[in-house]
């Protein structure tokens, strides 16, 4: 197992039902698990994203800290990404996103497949990448938008 999966894996088994939130100390869970903070930062940055239904507030300084907290809903998870999601968007980050949402469970398999295909760069050839950035932006958003209605 990577050290990165072995980092994420400790900080979610420090969650439980009743735990929305999990504060740690970069360098205290660095010497747990024997490697550099910069790792967890990594970790932190990477997998525990708002578009994965988390918030990330950090204290530097004397004995600073990370909070860690967990969304409290699906539609927090999806707002949080409609929100991230810009003005434009390419068709890989849409899948990327889309992907991480089936992966977490906050949409179905059928809704993701039916986003993918919508979203593809085939739909919209002969439009400039400009305007196909900016179409599929907003056609995304509408989409999650009803899957949470």
């Amino acid at each position: 197992m990577k050290m990165s999966d072995l980092i994420a894996d400790m900080i979610l088994d420090m969650f439980d039902e009743d735990t929305s939130s999990v504060q740690i100390q970069r360098n205290d869970l660095a010497n747990r698990l024997g490697c550099v903070p910069s790792q967890i930062n990594y970790v932190i940055t990477s997998r525990f994203t708002p578009e994965a239904g988390y918030h990330i507030e950090s204290r530097r300084g004397g004995g600073g800290y990370i909070l860690i907290t967990r969304a409290d809903s699906k539609d927090h998870v999806i707002m949080a990404l409609i929100n991230s999601i810009g003005e434009s968007i390419d068709e890989r980050s849409a899948r990327a996103h889309i992907y991480n949402l089936n992966y977490q469970g906050l949409i179905d398999s059928a809704a993701a497949k039916l986003m993918l295909s919508v979203l593809a760069e085939s739909n919209f050839k002969g439009i400039d990448k400009e305007q196909a950035g900016a179409v599929r932006a907003r056609i995304l958003k509408q989409m999650l938008i009803a899957y949470t209605n």
